[in-house]
This record gives C-alpha cells, sequence and structure tokens, in this order.
C-alpha cells in the first residue's frame, strides 16, 4: 500500500512536490530514494500510502485521477491548482470520511 517515486527526472524535490499537493490539499511525504543526492530536509523522493484512501472507498478509477492530479501538480503547480482542487474536492465529496 505505499510507492515512492523517484523525482529526478521532473527536475522537483521531494520536499517542494509535498508543499505543492499539501496546498492542493493532497498528502503525501518527501522521501529519500536510494542513493540520492539531496540532503534529508530537501530528498528526490515522495512517498506515497494508499491506507487512507482505500478506507474511505476508493478504488482504481480514483488512484487513477489521483495520479493525474499529482502529475499535474509536479509539472504545472500554478496554471493546474485550482482544476486540482476541485477534484480532490469532488472527490471528498463522494467519498466522505464518515458515512
Amino acid at each position: 500500500h505505499l510507492m515512492l517515486a523517484d523525482l529526478r527526472p521532473m527536475n522537483i524535490t521531494g520536499k517542494e512536490l509535498q508543499y505543492r499537493c499539501d496546498e492542493n490539499h493532497i498528502t503525501l511525504n518527501k522521501n529519500a530514494i536510494p542513493g540520492d543526492p539531496q540532503k534529508p530536509s530537501v530528498t528526490s523522493g515522495v512517498r506515497i500510502g494508499t491506507a487512507a484512501v482505500t478506507t474511505r472507498g476508493l478504488g482504481v478509477e480514483e488512484m487513477k485521477t489521483i495520479a493525474k492530479c499529482i502529475g499535474m501538480t509536479a509539472r504545472d503547480f500554478a496554471g493546474t491548482a485550482a482544476e486540482v482542487k476541485e477534484t480532490v474536492r469532488q472527490i471528498c465529496e463522494k467519498y466522505p470520511l464518515y458515512r
């Protein structure tokens, strides 16, 4: 239920993507990758867990949507923030914490 993503090909640090995702209401954590050239407080990767979303009942299609939102956030934060936030809002509305 956990994956580690190497962000070096995208030229973004784990610290920066964690910040951007926080701003877009997506939770993930910066994380060092094997042989990480960045210092531990910055990192070259992120750790993405699925336990919180599967507990809420999200499935494969929603996971694909979340992955797309993370990619949009990494590639064009300023240009896609409104769209990503709206997508996250819709998912959270469809799958509330408590039913």
